[in-house]
């Protein structure tokens, strides 16, 4: 951030007082600039022991599988934004459950939420960012083509509770190796 949202004036990296953080600080207003974590947030959308999944007609990912979901909007609950992405991204119309899964994504500033739904019906088809749409067994699901992370572990928590018998609220954290110098991770 080189300019201030308020008034345009030019901001500097620094510790404002009465905080412990680095933050972009407008030297003309005195307006700080907190930027804070994104919410994406989704679906994990059952029917029959399937689950729903879309292929991302967009970059970042693109051609590959992922869940429903997307950037939570200002001014919507967590509850919305799921259904609300499900409905964009897959034109479904699901019974949401509880929250689920959420996992950290702290190196690009991150959080994943997603909520165990029901799909209503089996009308659904590819919104304006998915190339297809499918239902997946667990058997059947293109694991080596998911197109992130975050993805892979809430599936994989899905189908180990419900192996189990009993669903729980998982969170986790997805760590970045740390890089050497030339790009490669280090040992």
């Amino acid at each position: 951030m080189q300019f201030c949202s308020q008034c345009g004036g030019r901001v500097t990296l620094l510790v404002p007082e009465g905080d412990s953080l680095p933050r972009h600080v407008c030297q003309a207003c005195g307006t700080i600039h907190y930027q804070n974590p994104k919410l994406v947030v989704g679906c994990l959308a059952e029917w029959r022991e399937q689950i729903l999944l879309c292929r991302r007609s967009i970059d970042p990912r693109y051609g590959l599988w992922t869940l429903p979901a997307g950037f939570m909007e200002n001014g919507e609950s967590t509850s919305q934004a799921a259904l609300r992405e499900t409905l964009e991204e897959a034109c479904a119309r699901v019974e949401l459950g509880p929250a689920f899964c959420l996992i950290n994504v702290p190196h690009i500033n991150q959080v994943h939420l997603f909520y165990r739904a029901r799909l209503l019906d089996t009308r659904f088809a590819a919104g304006a960012e998915t190339l297809e749409t499918a239902l997946f067994s667990e058997d059947a699901l293109p694991w080596h083509e998911l197109a992130f992370q975050s993805v892979t572990m809430c599936l994989r928590a899905y189908f180990a509770d419900r192996l189990s018998g009993r669903f729980t609220f998982h969170e986790d954290s997805i760590v970045r190796a740390p890089r050497a110098a030339n790009g490669r991770p280090r040992d």
